[in-house]
């Protein structure tokens, strides 16, 4: 259900920009074959975008060598915490309500039934009235008044007008539709607007796509030698009987507008270069949408429910679980020690969970603090281990998320001679909801492997940039040094 909320408004953007750099640009240009291929390319691309997904971050660990180290910090690679996207924003919110669901799938109904309907309909044309096999088409004399149209290699005429002196006039207009191929054009706009019914920018490409159909058969018409006076009397003497929606009409346009544009002067080659606006458009939105970074994980909905025959209560401000044995084990393995609680046992072999506190020891006054070293502390794991434990430990604040708040945290912290994390702080801040998230994230770490200087331990002092990030779009901010304040180094 989220890919096709996903393709809905993606499609749908794509289809709403291209539209209005059409209307705003090329609406009123008189080279048409250049305009449809725009209309159609825009069409196609607003289709495929959803599908496009370019990976422009990568999620593997940074080795060690790559880790800055300067006189003044030792800066380990930002650390990206993403909020979430606007796309995924506003797919949550459709799935979640219902009633907006419900009126999508009514509205899909209706276009579909339509669509089938008008197919129907055009079938029983067929099928019901005389059909001649002519050189490229078939011709469909029907016995009631409408103006002719095409549909795929069959042109309808009603039998009142063979008689009418313009009748061949009119015949060649609906054998450029069919030469052309306009019936597939207006297949596929049929079908997408199944999907887009609720998109009003769809509808003004539509229309669009239907008037410059009407504009390249006029533009052969007048090619093949008619009189451009003469054929501008004839759309005025023509708009008469049924019209079909599906099809390509001969009075399908607005006809002051067909005059219009017949009396337009040929546009400049400088206004090709118009295009390039819908060139632009296409880059921006494969950047917006297909450049951005969305994972997805798969979770054992076994493994994360509790077993069976099991007791759970609040007792002391702790979480206590009953059970077999067995089961026990198995709740005591869902919790890592990174997870945030602290598991013990009581002295019937129940399990105890309480969340654990945030850290915040400190160093004394006196002791020394080194910031480059022989063997500098090592995260349990190396890096691409502290880079997961705080991607998966920092919760993006929901005052952040609804406030648009992001930007680029330093923590300074030391790594102590037995291991531990002390006198974390914020060097630059942003916010002060993301700087107390991402100290009590700092606050957390385990215990690393200590810094060693001639073989000793040391203290050694850190800093973590953690970017939080509500889009793909990277934050562009210059790292600047950090003062160098009183440093105290024995070696």
């Amino acid at each position: 259900m989220n890919n096709a909320v996903n393709f809905i408004l993606e499609s749908g953007v794509s289809l709403s920009v291209f539209a209005m750099i059409y209307i705003l640009f090329l609406r009123r240009e008189t080279f048409f074959k250049l305009n449809r291929l725009f209309l159609l390319s825009s069409v196609l691309f607003s289709v495929i975008l959803p599908f496009l997904k370019f990976r422009i971050y990568d999620a593997d660990p940074t080795i060690l060598a790559e880790i800055t180290v300067t006189p003044y910090r030792n800066l380990i690679e930002a650390v990206t915490v993403y909020g979430k996207d606007l796309s995924g924003s506003v797919e949550q919110a459709i799935l979640s309500a219902n009633l907006i669901i419900l009126i999508y799938i009514l509205g899909v109904t209706f276009f579909l039934g339509r669509f089938l309907l008008r197919i129907a309909v055009l079938y029983r044309l067929i099928s019901k009235n005389q059909v001649q096999h002519l050189q490229g088409f078939y011709l469909v004399t029907i016995n009631k008044e409408l103006s002719p149209f095409s549909f795929l290699k069959y042109v309808f005429v009603s039998s009142s007008l063979q008689q009418n002196e313009d009748y061949p006039k009119m015949i060649a207009h609906e054998l450029e539709h069919v030469k052309q191929g306009h019936t597939y054009d207006v297949i596929i706009l049929e079908i997408l607007s199944v999907f887009q019914w609720f998109n009003p920018f769809f509808w003004m490409m539509r229309r669009a796509i239907r008037e410059n159909h009407e504009y390249l058969a006029d533009q052969a018409v007048l090619k093949s030698g008619i009189n451009r006076g003469y054929y501008k009397k004839l759309l005025l003497n023509q708009c008469v009987g049924v019209q079909f929606e599906i099809a390509n009409n001969f009075n399908y346009s607005l006809i002051k507008k067909r005059i219009k544009m017949m009396s337009r002067i040929q546009s400049s080659r400088f206004a090709n270069g118009k295009i390039l606006f819908g060139l632009l458009a296409a880059a921006m939105l494969v950047i917006v949408f297909a450049c951005e970074k969305k994972e997805s994980f798969e979770i054992d909905p076994g493994r994360m429910q509790p077993p069976q025959e099991m007791k759970v209560s609040f007792v002391d401000g702790k979480l206590k679980i009953e059970g077999a044995e067995e089961n026990l084990e198995k709740i005591k393995s869902l919790f890592s020690d990174d997870s945030g609680f602290e598991i013990s046992d009581d002295s019937l072999g129940n399990i105890l969970l309480v969340k654990k506190e945030n850290k915040t020891t400190s160093l004394q006054k006196d002791e020394p603090v080194f910031y480059i070293v022989e063997d500098m502390p090592e995260f349990p794991g190396g890096e691409g281990a502290l880079r997961k434990f705080i991607t998966n430990s920092v919760e993006y604040p929901d005052i952040a998320v609804k406030s648009g708040i992001q930007g680029k945290v330093y923590v300074s912290f030391i790594v102590k001679k037995d291991g531990s994390v002390a006198n974390a702080r914020i060097a630059r801040g942003v916010d002060p909801s993301l700087d107390k998230e991402a100290l009590r994230v700092i606050n957390n770490l385990p215990k690393w492997k200590p810094g060693l200087q001639r073989g000793t331990p040391v203290n050694v002092n850190y800093t973590v940039p953690i970017n939080f990030l509500l889009d793909p779009q990277p934050l562009k901010e210059d790292l600047k040094p950090m003062p160098l304040k009183s440093v105290k180094n024995n070696s």
